[in-house]
């Protein structure tokens, strides 16, 4: 089976305290970290069993802190990327972290998907460190998160980061009718597909790979066909794939995350994304062109984005 795994441990913790985010500054206990360490040496374990049942693996860590100032994560993506049936092994990560490691990854298989703060990182650092990654060979995708006082900041990482580093902007959605005119121009400026994510995607009863080669993997094993549904469908290390794997509709009214909505079939995202799909890295030879998805409208109404 060819099946992509999101892995989320234990860890909540993060060196960040970004205003948006519930997580920022927060700190793990010393079980929790050492829980977590436990759970994610289980989990690769686990993953290097599969070669031999012919499983073709793509891994996608997104913690809910920040994963990379922690020593086994670092070793967990070395030992991952040199595996031969893992496709692809990629990170979500504010860059914070030393990157020594990253010359030990097997540049073909590992991506960033590294996310930019202003206010927590100066440009300069941040900047300094995509370079780094950059001259270890490790792919990588930049992203923000749209609030209109970011812009500016947003904007000038955009000039200054190297033309085929891909910048993706997440539209923020907390609040109805929150961009103007000129605030959607800017940032379609710097993201040329920033009207997909500015989406909301009915999904309710829609087919979806959730839970069929998509699965969303909780530390102790527990697996949920989407991370936004909390109906569980079983235990990835007492099921199995095989057991796990069924056809299972959408539940929810609608889908406004990347990491949820790039598996919904319909939308044909692959087109755009190719092999860098995981990472949020579209295809360097330009794939479909067109920043939204088939079918898809994007207007602006009263100042908002509405679908």
């Amino acid at each position: 089976m060819n099946a992509v795994l999101y892995y989320r441990g234990s860890l909540s913790s993060c060196n960040y305290d970004c205003p948006y985010c519930p997580f920022g500054k927060t700190k793990d206990s010393a079980e929790t970290l050492a829980k977590d360490r436990r759970q994610l040496r289980v989990f690769v374990d686990w993953v290097r069993e599969q070669g031999q049942a012919g499983h073709r693996l793509s891994i996608f860590f997104n913690p809910y802190g920040e994963a990379l100032i922690h020593r086994w994560y670092r070793e967990a993506m070395v030992e991952l990327s040199h595996m031969p049936h893992v496709a692809k092994i990629a990170i979500q990560t504010n860059l914070s972290a030393r990157l020594d490691f990253a010359r030990e990854l097997n540049p073909g298989k590992a991506a960033f998907w590294a996310t930019y703060h202003p206010g927590q990182v100066s440009e300069e650092r941040f900047l300094s460190q995509c370079m780094q990654a950059r001259e270890h060979g490790v792919p990588f995708s930049v992203g923000s998160v749209g609030l209109r006082s970011a812009i500016p900041a947003i904007a000038s990482l955009r000039a200054l980061l190297p033309e085929d580093v891909y910048l993706w902007v997440n539209a923020y959605k907390d609040q109805p009718d929150y961009y103007g005119d000129e605030d959607i121009a800017a940032l379609q400026a710097i993201d040329p597909y920033f009207g997909i994510n500015a989406m909301d995607y009915e999904s309710l009863g829609k087919e979806c790979h959730a839970g069929s080669s998509v699965f969303y993997v909780q530390g102790a094993g527990l697996v949920k066909r989407c991370y936004k549904d909390r109906g569980l469908i079983g235990n990835l290390y007492k099921d199995g794939l095989e057991g796990l794997s069924a056809k299972r509709a959408c539940r929810m009214k609608v889908c406004d995350c990347y990491i949820g909505y790039i598996h919904m079939p319909h939308l044909e995202l692959s087109g755009i994304y190719g092999d860098g799909l995981l990472e949020r890295n579209p295809r360097r030879d330009g794939g479909r062109q067109g920043s939204l998805p088939a079918g898809a409208k994007v207007s602006v109404s009263g100042g908002g984005i509405v679908g």
